[in-house]
């Protein structure tokens, strides 16, 4: 055991050498402020300037997804609002499909759908959706040979627990209540 700074044995002397630098490394103060704060909103972001809907408009968000994700202005208070409870993979990823389904080239569309697989279909994909093994085992079958309807059954089930799930709490949720109050 280490006693006495003149008697340390040569390892002891590099150990206390290594522990004061890991401790000079840590007191260190950030360049700024923000280096310690990790960013998170209490409320969702505005939605990006758009033509912002009637009330009759918003009030139908309530009923169907489909009006919410057709109006741009719904989308994004949607998108932000999923965003805001780290939630938002499910509707990136039918955003994802809707765009892949406007490709016209078989080489976009293949490189596309590889994509789309990596990032939301596969087993720990960084944003992977949550659908059950026989819509992965058919969406896998049908990359084979991608087509236009390659992720159809997987958007389709992404699409009604989005319904189920996310659009009900979004319709709670603060940000919608002030949003239809405010028009």
């Amino acid at each position: 055991m280490c006693k006495g700074l003149a008697a340390l044995p040569h390892s002891c002397l590099e150990r206390a050498k290594e522990i004061k630098i890991k401790l000079g490394i840590l007191l260190q103060k950030p360049d700024s402020a923000g280096d310690l704060v990790i960013p998170y909103n209490e409320k969702p972001e505005k939605p990006a300037k758009t033509q912002k809907p009637s009330l009759d408009e918003a009030l139908q968000w309530r009923d169907s997804l489909d009006k919410l994700l057709q109006s741009n202005y719904g989308l994004a208070s949607f998108k932000s609002f999923l965003k805001s409870e780290f939630s938002e993979e499910n509707l990136e990823f039918w955003i994802a499909c809707e765009d892949y389904k406007k490709i016209k080239s078989a080489a976009k569309m293949a490189e596309k759908a590889k994509k789309i697989y990596e990032e939301f279909i596969q087993t720990e994909a960084p944003k992977e959706v949550n659908i059950d093994h026989f819509t992965k085992d058919i969406t896998m079958k049908n990359l084979v040979q991608p087509s236009l309807s390659s992720f159809d059954l997987a958007q389709k089930r992404i699409h009604a627990l989005m319904e189920k799930d996310s659009l009900p709490r979004f319709v709670r949720s603060e940000f919608y209540q002030e949003f239809i109050k405010a028009i």
